[in-house]
């Protein structure tokens, strides 16, 4: 038996500009995603992806080595299509084949398990935590799949990869990843907000990419705003970077900040993370935080420590 494992993750700043190569502060979370690979005997891939509840959400078998689906069930409230769960597993698994041909190339086949330790729909990185161990089961490249599946910036895979903060910059297969010390003093008035919602990233990045134009100031600005979110000492310095920073990426994509739209009555400030629209918020707040977004619906606050390795 093999066992692989990978971090989920957050982005505090660069969300959409990460794209185009501005340096960005991602975070891995406590939780992540495990595979477990088994050998039988049969010429097939039987394939188990558990929710953290330990509810099957994804059952394939697939005949091997040609990687034909034979069968497949999945769970009923999925989005971006049921019917193609199976297949996007199978797309991932054949581009896989082809960076390493020698990979599920035998007689007899395994038997695979994946188990989530967050829910599904938060967004901490589902797709991203699978790339990055089906990459090291077959010892590959993990952004040459992502790129030839997915997409990003694959700032998500090296969050996987990582147990502390890291300052990511993309460059093609080979990206700028530095580790980092982000440890503010304030970080007990900081906090993940669910918005009750899982935002499609491919959606986001379409969007941004038709609305963007000419970011090269932009791009400086947030690689700048990253570098003193780092170095920030005081939580009404750190505010105003927030501030700062969702009124750039407001500007650009052309949406109101989370905060005009749901928070404009909060005592502290919200930023959004990643694709705007759903997944996290990062708010800044106190002893009161929790009870005012579950007051307006929003049952899932997480403080900062609790959630960031």
């Amino acid at each position: 038996m093999k066992k692989y494992y990978s971090n989920g993750k957050l982005l505090l700043t660069g969300e959409y500009f990460v794209l185009d190569g501005a340096k960005s502060l991602a975070v891995p979370t406590t939780c992540g995603q495990d595979l477990v690979v088994e050998p039988i005997n049969e010429p097939q891939l039987l394939w188990n992806s558990y929710t953290n509840d330990g509810e099957c959400w994804l059952e394939a078998i697939f005949d091997l080595p040609k990687l034909r689906l034979v069968s497949a069930t999945f769970e009923a409230e999925e989005d971006g299509g049921n019917d193609k769960l199976a297949e996007n597993l199978n797309k991932i698994l054949v581009e896989t084949k082809k960076l390493n041909p020698s990979f599920l190339n035998s007689d007899k086949g395994f038997s695979v398990k994946t188990n989530l330790t967050f829910p599904k729909n938060w967004g901490l990185g589902t797709s991203s935590t699978l790339i990055i161990n089906i990459s090291n089961w077959a010892k590959i490249n993990p952004y040459k799949l992502l790129e030839h599946t997915f997409g990003g910036s694959g700032y998500d895979i090296a969050c996987a990869q990582s147990n502390s903060p890291i300052l990511y910059t993309k460059n093609g297969f080979d990206p700028i990843i530095d580790k980092v010390a982000f440890n503010p003093s304030f970080k007990d008035q900081l906090y993940f907000v669910y918005l009750n919602k899982k935002q499609n990233s491919r959606e986001g990045i379409q969007r941004f990419k038709k609305l963007k134009g000419n970011l090269t100031s932009e791009i400086a600005q947030i690689s700048k705003l990253t570098e003193e979110f780092l170095i920030c000492k005081n939580l009404i310095d750190f505010e105003k970077l927030i501030t700062e920073h969702e009124q750039i990426v407001s500007k650009t994509v052309q949406l109101k900040t989370v905060q005009e739209q749901l928070f404009s009555d909060y005592f502290g400030q919200t930023k959004s993370l990643g694709a705007w629209g759903g997944d996290f918020i990062l708010a800044t707040g106190n002893e009161d935080t929790i009870n005012y977004f579950n007051k307006k619906g929003f049952e899932t606050v997480i403080p900062y420590q609790d959630l960031i390795l």
